[in-house]
């Protein structure tokens, strides 16, 4: 017998016809493998019982990252073909799953610290089980000459390896060796190239044991290393790079230093080390000998182990941790080309470790954690984009273009959704331009061209600009049921559900800034069945970046000796004149509902930040206050003028309240679990939702989850999809599909 054979899922760049060829040797089959613009295809011929026991194997057996989601099989005319081959690709319809960028495999790092291989210490090793995918390839099917390898020719060795069915570098399309592929270079800030190959690394390492700044070209973009013991390394980066207080991400020559620095639980070291290999956020040790600037105020690091064979080699060199933070300068996509990179962070690094594999796209690294012995992803990139979600139904080709800040875009085609890397908050020339390569990149890999753009309400995103600049219709989706819609895609969940939507703004249907919401969704329609106080912000975005003015709104109070001492350092009788103005009037002070911007005035409140430099900062500071305290003890509230939930009682509680930093930091945090814990039970639906930004605190996601399914709810937050702004256009998508935007 003989079967046609449509096979979908993770099947291109993973081995998946060498796979499908040793197989159908084992068990006598003939036949041939091709890929598709939709996957794969297979025609096997052979008796019926070995025909099953191929299919079933080929679901069952093919080695990760690969992964068969979908088996189309019928029967076809037999031809009497009793040998297998794998033939050359086809084309038709575009939906195959392009892998991301994958860690450095073990068999490929075993290669390079191998004397006798002839790999050995080649920085671009790689095979069908790691290395680049999505940050090379330019068109589907994944072959060769549609990547940034097509300018390398293979070497004879090489050719060997790449046409073997038996070998693991069979069809690996960046395949490549010091004869044949990619080299490193290293250039001073000039551009001047000082030294090619084992040369260029050593005057690498050198740099780094100066204490000065390195730019590194890696996978999807240029990082920027400083030796993370170094404080005065540190401290020079930061003023460079005009990052004064934001985390610095550090990568470890191993897991023995992370697990030295900081702890580390099982859940957290099979994320560390996966294929992915992201960056983990982690408590940090109080023992920790690395540089204290490194998160100052903030008690977790993100951590990462090498993930090319380049960075191993670096930090085989130079074994210790260093800064591995994205290169490019404040609120600008990061570098990819050599020569942009000298441009725009040649008054940063004073090397350049440079290669002349191009890079196609920026991917950042993608940030996580663990939530409840699960992983959680906060930014998606490297290792995870641009993977799709299933959609749940097969429907129209849709583009959604997310949102204003963490932006990412998302294409859906018939059962999937396309979630792009990524890309940044849209506020200068450069972070646009990648956001709308990153449109037009994704629409061209699927040959897609959306009937319709959903985009977010507020009127003066980019994104909403650029959706309203198209030539297909366009619909706009509030903000915070983007949110709770993009967990319930994630997790497959029906109606009813009761969403808390809590982050730093979002644009309200009532023309106010939303940002602490309740949201009930049902089948056909939705509804905001509980919100904060709204409360004005005293100067509008200047209030997002000085907290103190959002303690002022929040107290009503203007008279300088009546204010808290935490406050007074921040303001003149005469500004404070000029405020209460503001206040009285409601001018440039527009009406927000934000759990975030309650954060930031309880930690102006308590003294622990003036001008911030980052968005989340307050908060950030505020949960680190509590450390390792235990405690449920909460300030009063009450639900009064239900559905409007006031804030007034516990702030002012707050503000007057002698206890110490720690504990007042904890009661500010359980007072906000309490009240959400009432508010769910006055709703009465199993199914609650907890999305947005604010979720991303450690400390009120993980007991608000506790507390909660200790009362029998059923409790989902976001996992592969980020709670904050990166997940809004998934939850467009979903909003598409689920209400009638017509």
């Amino acid at each position: 017998m003989r079967y046609r054979v449509t096979v979908e899922g993770r099947v291109q760049g993973v081995g998946f016809r060498p796979f499908a060829y040793r197989l159908a040797q084992k068990l006598g089959l003939g036949g041939w493998a091709q890929n598709t613009g939709a996957g794969a295809e297979v025609e096997i011929e052979g008796e019926r019982e070995r025909l099953e026991t191929f299919l079933q194997r080929l679901k069952t057996e093919l080695p990760p990252p690969g992964r068969v989601e979908r088996l189309g099989v019928r029967e076809i005319p037999s031809q009497g073909e009793t040998a297998f081959r794998i033939r050359a690709s086809a084309g038709g319809e575009k939906r195959a799953i392009i892998l991301p960028d994958l860690a450095a495999c073990s068999d490929c790092l075993g290669e390079i610290f191998a004397p006798q291989n002839r790999r050995h210490r080649y920085p671009f090793t790689n095979c069908t089980h790691c290395g680049p995918r999505y940050s090379i390839i330019a068109a589907l099917p994944y072959d060769r000459p549609q990547t940034t390898m097509k300018a390398f020719r293979l070497c004879p060795d090489c050719q060997r390896e790449y046409d073997n069915p038996e070998d693991r570098r069979f069809h690996a399309q960046p395949n490549a060796c010091p004869q044949c592929g990619p080299q490193v270079e290293f250039w001073n800030s000039a551009g001047e190239c000082l030294a090619q190959g084992e040369a260029a690394l050593s005057l690498a390492v050198k740099t780094l044991e100066l204490g000065q700044i390195l730019a590194v070209k890696g996978l999807g973009g240029f990082h920027l290393w400083v030796g993370a013991g170094d404080e005065n390394a540190v401290a020079r980066l930061r003023e460079r790079k005009r990052r004064p207080h934001k985390p610095l991400a550090v990568m470890f020559p191993d897991l023995t230093q992370i697990q030295g620095n900081c702890e580390v639980t099982p859940e957290a070291e099979d994320l560390l080390t996966s294929p992915a290999a992201p960056i983990v956020l982690l408590p940090k040790k109080s023992d920790s000998n690395l540089a204290s600037n490194l998160a100052p105020g903030i008690g977790e690091l993100g951590a990462m182990l090498p993930y090319t064979p380049l960075h191993w080699l670096l930090l085989t060199d130079f074994p210790r941790p260093v800064v591995a933070t994205s290169g490019n300068g404040r609120g600008e996509p990061i570098c990819i080309d050599n020569g942009e990179a000298l441009t725009r962070l040649g008054e940063i690094a004073d090397g350049f470790l440079v290669h002349n594999r191009p890079i196609l796209r920026p991917v950042d690294d993608s940030v996580t954690r663990i939530i409840d012995g699960r992983p959680q992803v906060l930014r998606r990139g490297r290792g995870y984009a641009p993977l799709p979600l299933p959609r749940g139904q097969s429907g129209p080709t849709l583009l959604a273009v997310g949102g204003h800040l963490k932006n990412t875009v998302a294409l859906a085609l018939k059962d999937q959704i396309y979630l792009s890397q990524h890309i940044g908050d849209l506020d200068n020339p450069e972070t646009e331009a990648a956001f709308e390569e990153t449109v037009e990149s994704l629409s061209r890999l699927y040959g897609a061209v959306p009937q319709k753009i959903i985009h977010d309400r507020h009127p003066d995103y980019q994104s909403t600009t650029y959706a309203q600049g198209q030539s297909a219709p366009t619909f706009g989706v509030q903000h915070h049921l983007a949110h709770v819609l993009a967990v319930m895609a994630e997790h497959r969940l029906q109606p009813p559900v009761l969403g808390l939507a809590w982050d730093g703004a979002g644009w309200g249907l009532d023309g106010t800034l939303w940002g602490g919401e309740f949201l009930r969704i049902e089948a056909a329609q939705w509804y905001r069945v509980a919100h904060f106080q709204p409360f004005p912000l005293l100067g509008g975005a200047q209030a997002m970046r000085e907290p103190p003015r959002v303690s002022l709104a929040l107290l009503n109070c203007f008279d300088w000796e009546d204010l808290p001492p935490a406050l007074q350092n921040h303001f003149t009788p005469q500004q404070l004149s000029q405020l209460q103005i503001l206040y009285q009037r409601r001018l440039n002070s527009p009406l927000t509902s934000s759990v975030g911007r309650l954060f930031d005035g309880a930690a102006a409140l308590l003294g622990l930040v003036g001008k911030i430099s980052f968005e989340g900062q307050g908060a950030m500071l505020l949960e680190a206050q509590i450390g390792g305290l235990e405690t449920e003890e909460a300030y009063p509230f009450a639900l009064d003028a239900f559905p409007i939930l006031s804030w007034r009682p516990w702030i002012e509680a707050l503000a007057q309240d002698p206890a110490p930093l720690n504990l007042k930091a904890a009661k500010f945090h359980n007072t906000l679990i309490n009240l959400a814990l009432q508010v769910c039970r006055r709703q009465g639906l199993k199914q609650i939702v907890l999305s947005g930004g604010v979720f991303q605190n450690r400390y009120l996601l993980t007991r608000l989850i506790r507390r909660l399914q200790g009362l029998d709810f059923q409790v989902y937050w976001p996992q592969a999809v980020a709670p904050n702004d990166g997940g809004l256009a998934l939850g467009q998508i979903a909003a598409a599909d689920r209400y009638d935007l017509d």
